[in-house]
């Protein structure tokens, strides 16, 4: 009986490169059909998926897990600059390359000899650096807004457009000031007319709910996020406990429903 052939060595190098290696010849004339197939326009739903997943290991504290979603992102990034290397406009390493620039670019403090007293101070010097780069190319009427993406979750962009606005000075005084403005859009909303006055005083009161979570420095997304987590397991012991006493829910009023909630605590 003939022996066993060894096992191959791996078919990437070691390290960084390994992934974009194997993107490389997935993308070979005799790679893979599907992966040949995609563009930048394809790939946007993946990396979309990809960046949420990767938000849920994070949350997960699995460095497994992390590490995981970490290179499927990673993936992402390798795809989209195969896919322009091949068309000759550029490659990984200029990417690379770019970002790193920029990178020193906005860190004079730590590449240069800018002093900064605080985090705060950096966050302005950023945007002002950014500023300067956006004249450079001929974009110097350009908003400071208009560099949040718009496709951005509706929090996560209310936070970014308010934190925009703060560097440039256009912000609250405080914490209290900002829960201030968020008991006058409660008040605004309670006599709202319905319809667009409503959808109108909803979405303020919600955007200053931004401002108050942006000033206590907590992340709304993660925190509304968290709020359903625990409302899911919550409702979920709830219904347990409603079918170990056979209760169908649907057929429970008011009073045995908050009953049963108030004992899911």
């Amino acid at each position: 009986m003939p022996e066993s052939r060894a096992v191959s060595e791996k078919p990437y190098p070691p390290g960084l490169p390994a992934l974009f290696e194997v993107v490389r010849r997935l993308r070979a004339p005799d790679g893979c059909p599907w992966d040949r197939e995609q563009t930048h326009a394809t790939l946007r739903p993946y990396l979309l998926e990809e960046t949420y997943e990767l938000l849920e290991a994070i949350d997960s504290d699995d460095d497994g897990r992390l590490r995981e979603e970490l290179g499927d992102v990673l993936l992402q990034v390798a795809m989209h600059a195969a896919i322009a290397a091949e068309d000759e406009r550029f490659d990984a390493a200029m990417v690379s390359e770019t970002a790193a620039a920029k990178m020193v670019s906005r860190h004079p403090h730590v590449f240069g000899d800018v002093e900064v007293a605080d985090a705060e101070e950096v966050l302005r010097n950023w945007e002002h650096n950014k500023s300067l780069e956006a004249a450079a190319k001929g974009f110097g009427d350009e908003s400071v807004l208009d560099r949040v993406p718009a496709t951005l979750p509706a929090l996560a962009w209310a936070m970014n457009l308010q934190k925009r606005a703060a560097r440039v000075g256009f912000d609250y005084g405080d914490a209290e000031a900002a829960a201030a403005s968020v008991a006058e859009e409660v008040r605004e909303l309670a006599v709202a007319a319905e319809g667009d006055e409503l959808f109108r005083e909803m979405g303020d009161l919600l955007f200053a709910l931004v401002s108050v979570a942006r000033k206590r420095k907590v992340n709304p997304e993660d925190a509304l996020r968290a709020a359903g987590q625990r409302f899911k397991r919550r409702f979920q012991a709830l219904e347990a406990a409603a079918q170990e006493q056979g209760l169908p829910l649907r057929e429970l009023d008011r009073a045995a429903l908050e009953a049963l909630w108030a004992d899911s605590s």
